[in-house]
């Protein structure tokens, strides 16, 4: 894994800065491959914005498919994100398929529509966030499953939450069909930037399920084995970042600086109650 892993550190430490710090407190014979899972989630997760439009970003993801189907093997040896994910794969016993499954539930990142309803958004958390935890966890040599799920559910609703005015100002929202529905929102209000009480209810509602799954992993985590904790270490800002959202404006950046993002999660490393807050 040598050749790929400097290129996945660094990529990591660019794209998802918090799972970067998290992997510092792992054992270090283990943290190139959590990092080469982390840079592999990291590059599906900004498919949209790297290829913009629909086909091409499908085309990107059929390929990373392929390559975890056992295709493509010379194109992925050639690929230092691919490369270090298949030695991983082998080394950790990782299943592929969980690997595809999350591949599949970031094409809807690819369209415009809405989740259709809650259900359908922990769906898709399950399979993306909730999935990250718990292979990292395995990758530890923990299964933490009881964790991941919900742990994964607070992480990913926080960071749909957190993009929210990115996502609108490209016409896309994650906020489930029946939800906005249910609160009078409309998607062109929603897109043009316009805020509304309906809309800041809905939000507050997501935030809502985002603490009842935060609180639901403090238990879970709490019979971890230590040396699974830095699986979950990323969990660490979201507490703070709820906070913001609930008094930021919905188009406004409610971003924590990555100074205290890196403190939060060395707190959390010293003392493993905070990860969940």
């Amino acid at each position: 894994m040598a050749d790929g892993s400097d290129y996945c550190a660094a990529f990591v430490r660019t794209a998802d800065f918090d799972r970067f710090i998290a992997a510092l407190f792992a054992p270090a014979e283990r943290r190139a491959a959590l990092l080469a899972l982390y840079a592999f989630n990291a590059e599906i997760a900004r498919v949209r914005d790297v290829a913009r439009e629909a086909l091409p970003g499908e085309i990107r993801l059929q390929w990373w498919s392929e390559v975890l189907s056992g295709d493509r093997r010379g194109e992925a040896e050639a690929n230092p994100i691919a490369a270090s994910l298949l030695r991983v794969i082998e080394d950790y016993r990782l299943p592929a398929a969980r690997l595809i499954d999350l591949i599949e539930a970031h094409r809807f990142d690819l369209y415009g529509d809405p989740m259709a309803s809650f259900a359908d958004l922990d769906a898709y958390a399950a399979s993306t966030s909730s999935a990250v935890f718990a292979l990292a966890a395995q990758i530890l040599g923990a299964p933490a499953e009881a964790a991941s799920a919900p742990a994964g559910v607070a992480h990913a609703l926080t960071g749909l939450l957190r993009a929210f005015p990115i996502h609108a100002a490209r016409g896309q929202i994650f906020g489930p069909a029946d939800l906005l529905e249910r609160h009078g929102v409309h998607m062109h209000d929603v897109f043009a930037g316009r805020s509304s009480a309906g809309l800041k209810a809905g939000l507050a509602e997501l935030r809502q399920r985002a603490r009842e799954m935060l609180a639901a992993a403090r238990e879970p985590l709490r019979a971890l084995p230590p040396h699974a904790l830095p699986a979950m270490l990323p969990l660490a800002p979201v507490r703070l970042m709820l906070s913001r959202l609930d008094r930021s404006d919905p188009f406004a950046s409610a971003e924590i600086p990555q100074w205290r993002r890196q403190w939060l999660i060395w707190r959390a490393a010293r003392d493993p109650a905070r990860i969940a807050g």
